[in-house]
């Protein structure tokens, strides 16, 4: 005969044993979609036309992801409000993996302080991780008596307010890299924006505009001659023109501003999409044909994994917010 506390000892072992099968079972879909993550077409969504640098990018870059997840990585081009615009896109979407934001770092560091607009990425999005960086170069009209930028700020400073920069447009990395220029320096130098960096290098090459804080495009017409180039906006080296003196080696300080780019996802993003997206984005960076598709635009890529990227947004968004209110630099 079977006593009753042994019945019952029986029981509570038979309703912990389907407790926990009916867990296991639980657990089951949520295993299979960390590991099922893409099974439908990704969507980088890019904030310029088609044929710019961060397009250039993101192809590159949806070319290698499609061949490593084997799902279709379509590049869609959303410009308007310097990225702005495709940030919002990216806010609205689902944190599901699908949608995925490519920009200059700047969506997140200047456009909140130069735009009138409620879009917070440091608040709305998810930074997945940095992707490659673009020097500026200080290049000149022919003509310019200056060799270096020491020099130009020498000639700057005994001609006071006589010289001008072009720019790519107010509010533009290449003008924000004139504005610490200007402020480190103490040269009096008047801001000339243009509707793009090809416009205004234009101006440089035929004299009408003295300098230029270049981000790649100037190459050939340096490697020509037609403009000069007197050094690199930054403190490290440059890998295509090693030999030109950098801010650093002319005891320029505070100055240095280099463009980074990086992606982005929705807000929330689970943990394991985020790592297996930031592997696929470091493995494709490694690849030489995208090594070579970024030089091509004087870019080089760099895997920035998200603790260091978070790091980075952070610091260039002190510098640069400081930066825009001290200047008032408005973008109407």
């Amino acid at each position: 005969m079977i006593s009753q506390s042994t019945s019952h000892f029986k029981q509570r072992r038979l309703l912990a044993a389907c407790a926990a099968a009916l867990l296991a079972g639980a657990s089951l879909p949520a295993a299979s979609q960390q590991t099922a993550w893409p099974t439908k077409p990704i969507r980088l969504v890019v904030g310029f036309a088609p044929g710019g640098g961060t397009d250039v990018m993101a192809r590159a870059l949806a070319q290698a992801l499609t061949e490593s997840l084997g799902q279709p990585v379509i590049v869609d081009n959303k410009p308007g409000a310097s990225g702005n615009l495709s940030a919002a896109e990216v806010v609205r979407a689902a944190a599901d993996g699908y949608t995925i934001l490519v920009a200059p770092t700047s969506v997140e560091t200047a456009n909140p302080y130069l735009f009138k607009s409620n879009l917070l990425p440091s608040r709305d999005l998810t930074p997945v991780m940095g992707i490659g960086r673009m020097q500026m170069y200080v290049v000149a009209k022919p003509t310019i008596e200056a060799k270096n930028i020491k020099d130009l700020v020498a000639l700057a400073k005994s001609q006071p307010g006589t010289l001008n920069y072009a720019s790519s447009g107010t509010g533009t990395a290449p003008h924000l890299a004139g504005e610490l220029f200007k402020q480190s320096t103490g040269a009096a130098i008047t801001h000339v924006p243009y509707r793009g960096s090809a416009p205004a290098l234009q101006d440089v090459m035929a004299g009408q505009a003295d300098f230029a804080f270049d981000p790649g495009i100037a190459f050939p017409h340096i490697k020509a001659g037609k403009v000069k180039l007197l050094g690199v906006a930054s403190d490290r080296k440059s890998p295509f023109f090693p030999d030109a003196p950098t801010y650093a080696d002319l005891g320029i300080k505070n100055a240095s501003l280099d463009i980074w780019f990086g992606v982005w996802a929705p807000k929330n993003l689970p943990a394991d999409i985020t790592e297996r997206l930031s592997r696929e984005l470091t493995k494709a960076l490694a690849a030489p044909a995208l090594k070579e598709r970024f030089n091509s635009l004087g870019a080089e890529p760099v895997p920035l994994a998200q603790p260091g990227f978070r790091k980075l947004l952070a610091d260039e968004d002190k510098i640069l917010s400081t930066l825009i209110k001290d200047r008032n630099i408005v973008v109407e």
